[in-house]
């Protein structure tokens, strides 16, 4: 199984001095095609800033992060912003939706980002929102939505630029056990029949058994990896 994201040595350090805080140290891990990895550990334990490092969004104090093979390093923040455009889509639990646009006007944004024609943008934004059950509510604004809609929502977003690896923080936390399933069911759905990578910061001990591999994290370190289905540590 092939890695898409590789990370070696990484660490993350915030601050100088006597008020240095050490958030990641020496974390080595693939991220591979074809797998859903969780990422589960008290909180404070730096899960979250690893996802931020492994997408693109913070660069590390130390160690190297590779994109099919290719060192992140050193990058502009407008090569890593192209970077992530072309590769990753992020799920955050707080949904990150725009209030005043519809439903499709929020996943056709993140498309006119990556700079999808009108066109091609609508036609993508409604197979998107059809994928995750919400053809119905292509025109419905964020208030007129449920918690596990405005969650599929945000995953429609994710998936509309048919990205290698979708990034989730905490994707279930808010949700009633009924929305988190279909939540889970979505993005197995995208590293098995798609072949794509899935990464989840969890909690939520609903849905572990979802995951291919768990890697533990605390105190900044990787504490244990588990394999579980036919992926291997």
């Amino acid at each position: 199984m092939s890695a898409l994201v590789e990370m070696r040595g990484v660490g993350m350090t915030y601050g100088s001095g006597e008020a240095a805080v050490t958030a990641l140290s020496d974390v080595s891990l693939d991220i591979r095609r074809g797998e859903i990895l969780m990422l589960m550990g008290p909180s404070g334990s730096g899960k979250t800033t690893l996802l931020q490092i492994a997408g693109a969004l913070l660069a590390p104090t130390a160690g190297e992060v590779r994109l099919m093979g290719a060192s992140i390093a050193g990058l502009s923040q407008d090569k890593r912003g192209a970077l992530r455009l072309a590769h990753f889509g992020f799920v955050f639990q707080s949904y990150n939706l725009f209030p005043t646009l519809t439903a499709r006007q929020n996943v056709e944004l993140a498309l006119d980002l990556r700079g999808t024609a009108a066109a091609d943008r609508i036609e993508r934004a409604s197979a998107a929102l059809a994928r995750v059950g919400l053809g119905d509510r292509a025109d419905h604004y964020p208030a007129q939505l449920s918690g596990g809609q405005k969650q599929r929502v945000a995953i429609a977003r994710a998936l509309a630029g048919a990205p290698d690896v979708v990034f989730a923080d905490e994707p279930t936390a808010a949700l009633d056990s009924e929305s988190g399933k279909r939540v889970v069911a979505l993005l197995h759905d995208l590293a098995k029949a798609q072949n794509r990578a899935v990464v989840v910061v969890t909690h939520d001990p609903r849905i572990v058994d979802a995951a291919d591999r768990i890697v533990h994290i605390e105190d900044g370190r990787i504490g244990r990896v588990e394999a579980r289905a036919t992926v291997e540590a």
